[in-house]
């Protein structure tokens, strides 16, 4: 059986904040779960699946996990490492004034429609602040609080965040080049050996992927990349060797890389949140 490790780091009459681990070392399907209360989970470490019914969802930095209230649930790993999400929960009052109405199923309060949303690199960030800030105890409640809202705003705005609506299979089908990828993250993937992974032609690969996540397979990889740098950020002291170790070809390609998705490099991330 997995073993899990739950820190709460923030509770109070607006948000719960908590940063759960689980080492994965059960790697067919959980015993069913409920979820008690809806809950936006972040994965920032490794991946993991979450079974609904027949419905399968690959859980994974670049996406929010939508765990609906009284919504039973599987969870399998399929990768070695297990994964560490930041779980974020909210007043239901709240998180209906945050969500746009068409995220939510008719007629229920605070039960999304579809299983996840790809976020953007500002909210990955900003999962990143929340933690590194509430671990080392420098952010107050105030603060904590505001950045909590601004996250779950970010992850739900149409302009900030996307929603895939595609077929079964199709879904299905990106899900395996995500695990492909996930599987490797320093790999020098070549298309044709994702393609070859997945079972399908490149060309029915990068046309679907793009169909899917709005974004080319390439560049859905680079994220992968960079939000691992973030969770590997509090205990770096070379950040050339991370870089490389992530599959970037130099320091300068790695730091140039995440300063365009973060908007500051790695060093500075390092130095405006005290990790060195």
């Amino acid at each position: 059986m997995s073993q899990f490790s739950c820190l709460t780091l923030l509770d109070t009459s607006i948000a719960s904040l908590r940063d759960v681990v689980c080492d994965g070392s059960c790697r067919g399907k959980s015993g069913e779960e409920c979820a008690h209360r809806t809950s936006l989970v972040y994965p920032y470490r490794g991946v993991f699946i979450r079974h609904v019914g027949k419905a399968d969802t690959v859980a994974e930095s670049n996406q929010v996990i939508f765990f609906n209230h009284g919504e039973d649930y599987r969870v399998s790993h399929p990768i070695e490492g297990g994964d560490a999400c930041l779980e974020v929960q909210v007043d239901e009052a709240i998180l209906s004034e945050l969500a746009p109405k068409e995220q939510f199923r008719s007629g229920a309060l605070a039960l999304f429609k579809r299983p996840r949303r790809r976020i953007d690199p500002r909210a990955q960030a900003l999962v990143a602040l929340l933690r590194y800030s509430l671990h080392r105890g420098v952010a107050e409640t105030l603060e904590a609080e505001t950045l909590t809202l601004t996250l779950i705003r970010r992850s739900l705005g149409e302009r900030t965040s996307h929603g895939a609506a595609t077929t079964y299979g199709r879904a299905k089908l990106v899900d395996r080049a995500k695990l492909v990828l996930s599987g490797d993250l320093a790999r020098r993937w070549t298309l044709a050996e994702v393609a070859t992974e997945v079972g399908v032609s490149p060309v029915y690969l990068t046309q679907t992927f793009q169909q899917v996540e709005a974004m080319p397979l390439y560049r859905y990889q680079l994220r992968l990349r960079l939000a691992r740098a973030l969770d590997l950020l509090g205990s770096c002291r070379d950040l050339t060797a991370l870089g490389l170790d992530l599959g970037f070809s130099s320091h300068s390609h790695f730091s140039a890389s995440f300063k365009h998705a973060y908007g500051r490099t790695p060093a500075e991330f390092q130095r405006a949140l005290h990790l060195r």
